[in-house]
């Protein structure tokens, strides 16, 4: 069980998944810091100047300035502000790797060299039009002699 082990994990499949998942987390830490620093200030600027991350609704009906505020107090909160950051941070994921994914298959496509078509294994009799093989000199349905 040792062995198989080891061979599975010696298989370049599993180091290229391992290197996936590695550049993946770091990818999504760019993009979260892309959308909590860069994205989503600019939204809450043009919404007249406030924090996403304070959109909250408390379930307890309590008042609350800041997300802070309601959390520290132990008041159950919604927050849809920072549920509408993570979806913002999911589509950006989403488009890039869309478009990672499509280059990826136009450069398969580029060097992907088209199959040479099958020689034909069957000719047409040119007196009775019937089909036969390549390399009949009679034509077995008509019996012409053929060229």
């Amino acid at each position: 069980m040792l062995k198989e082990f080891k061979e599975f994990i010696s298989k370049g499949n599993v180091m290229d998944l391992a290197v996936g998942v590695i550049i993946g987390g770091a990818f999504g830490k760019i993009v979260s810091s892309l959308v909590n620093d860069v994205i989503m200030p600019l939204i809450g600027l043009i919404l007249g100047g406030t924090d996403m991350s304070n959109y909250f609704l408390t379930l307890d009906g309590g008042k609350y300035a800041t997300l802070a505020e309601a959390q520290e107090a132990g008041a159950a909160t919604l927050n849809y502000g920072l549920f509408i950051t993570q979806v913002i941070n999911f589509l950006i994921i989403a488009f890039v790797i869309f478009l990672m994914v499509k280059a990826v298959n136009k450069a398969r496509s580029l060097t992907k060299k088209p199959e040479p078509e099958a020689a034909p294994t069957t000719k047409e009799c040119p007196y009775c039009k019937s089909t036969i093989d390549i390399n009949a000199t009679r034509c077995p349905n008509c019996t012409s002699e053929l060229k």
